[in-house]
């Protein structure tokens, strides 16, 4: 205790601690460890594996068996028993001789406390032919003869058209998620499948379709512009491909990993983002990188855009004039890549590529209010109003921009955002600023909203 115990801590409140840390925080206590204790209370439905290395009986067996029985999420069908003691016979004993409504078992009432002891093996083999069968349904539309490419195509539409990703995006999570399912039920039987009596060919044709379908979920996911969305809510799925199917190539490990397309096409050249992020494997064809290219710009531009929507509606078009001249063969392939690659280049600098007032210089956000104002101020003022662009105007929007950055750096109270009557306060400091005016002040407001450096 002398090294967990935390000064002043008693043994009784690190141990309740430790119960609710296990229940309500399961990714930070991955393995806990109980010694000479009975389980009540460490019921986490999250609990999915109990490892008996003591000798239980009776009613204590029962319990233990009891903490991994509640599902929780679709990653969880089942618990496991892990037994270092061969106590098999006593957990069937103990099943049959106790019901949940003769025990304390929590509050998980009698329905979500009644165990039904299964063959893992047996229940494992059945998940990974329902897996399977299930995303080879999916995957039934896909044109034959079915390698990555069209897989990009049926999954991800026509990059030409704005709407393609939207319309096909319910599609792709549903293989996103039909994948994951067949991996993990795959690497949960793979060092028995010949136990379970699969014959050699079997287990082969098994590992080509995970290694396929893994190659293509990870296309997809690259082409789509989706790879860092999704990477987050999914650890567990590298280290289950590394483990059971193919460990990642050395250059696709570290900082890469972590980059967009988009950025590292700015670290490295758009050249070298291809090679490293697009089209590791050397499959695709040119119509098929390009289509990749315009994917990841417009889900970024879609992204980014409430951060400065006049710059992002004009990236929007000479994105739009890209295409078109890919789709037309007015440009050739090295062309599409060299105005891609400085179109990339013209987002990553943003407003600093020229145009702003030199008072505006070093000031990231005066300068997207700046650009966005005459816009803002336009669409508020009354119909009938209508002013002409003139260096005494711009003069004005400057000043606007400059009190506008000001008053939110010190006005603005810490932790406004989603804060009622902090938000109110921010309002209040904007309003005379923008002549009283309350549709434009609630249009720079939004604006203010979404940049990331006012507190």
């Amino acid at each position: 205790t002398d090294f967990v115990l935390k000064d002043g801590q008693s043994t009784d409140q690190y141990e309740a601690e430790m119960k609710r840390r296990f229940i309500e925080e399961p990714a930070n206590t991955k393995l806990l460890i109980v010694v000479s204790k009975l389980l009540t209370g460490f019921d986490a439905p999250s609990c999915t594996y109990i490892y008996l290395d003591n000798e239980l009986r009776d009613h204590n067996l029962f319990q233990a068996i009891c903490r991994t029985n509640r599902l929780d999420g679709d990653d969880k069908d089942y618990g496991h028993i892990v037994d270092f003691k061969q106590l098999f016979g006593d957990v069937q004993q103990a099943i049959a001789v106790y019901s949940s409504d003769e025990l304390d078992l929590d509050d998980g009432g009698a329905a979500g406390n009644n165990v039904e002891l299964k063959d893992w093996l047996k229940e494992g083999c059945k998940k990974l032919d329902t897996t399977r069968e299930a995303l080879k349904y999916l995957c039934e539309p896909v044109s034959p003869p079915r390698e990555i490419e069209h897989y990009l195509h049926y999954f991800c539409g026509n990059a030409g058209m704005p709407e393609a990703l939207d319309e096909t995006e319910v599609l792709r999570v549903a293989f996103y998620k039909a994948v994951a399912s067949f991996v993990r039920a795959y690497s949960a039987i793979a060092q028995d499948l010949e136990a379970a009596g699969y014959a050699a060919s079997d287990i082969q044709r098994l590992q080509d379709e995970v290694a396929f379908f893994s190659e293509a979920r990870a296309a997809i996911k690259g082409h789509a512009g989706e790879e860092l969305d999704i990477k987050p809510f999914e650890a567990d799925m590298r280290h289950l491909i590394n483990t059971y199917i193919q460990a990642d190539p050395a250059n696709n490990l570290g900082a890469v990993d972590s980059y967009s397309l988009v950025e590292l096409i700015v670290a490295t050249g758009i050249h070298d983002a291809i090679a490293r992020k697009l089209n590791q494997k050397g499959k695709l064809s040119r119509n098929a990188v390009a289509e990749g290219i315009i994917n990841n710009l417009r889900k970024t531009m879609i992204r980014n855009q409430l951060t400065d929507p006049r710059f992002y509606e004009q990236l929007s078009k000479l994105l739009a004039d890209l295409i078109a001249d890919w789709r037309s063969e007015t440009v050739s392939y090295q062309q599409f890549l060299e105005q891609a690659e400085a179109l990339v280049r013209k987002m990553a600098k943003g407003q600093r590529d020229g145009g702003s007032p030199p008072e505006l210089a070093g000031h990231h956000e005066a300068q997207v209010i700046y650009h966005n104002l005459p816009e803002i101020l336009a669409t508020s003022r009354p119909t009938h109003e209508v002013r002409e662009s003139s260096p005494d105007e711009e003069r004005r929007h400057l000043e606007m921009a400059l009190a506008i950055d000001r008053a939110m750096r010190e006005q603005a109270p810490a932790g406004w955002r989603g804060d009622d009557a902090r938000e109110r306060q921010v309002l209040n400091a904007l309003f005379p600023i923008l002549g009283r005016n309350r549709e434009a002040t609630q249009a720079v407001f939004e604006l203010i909203r979404n940049q990331a450096g006012y507190p």
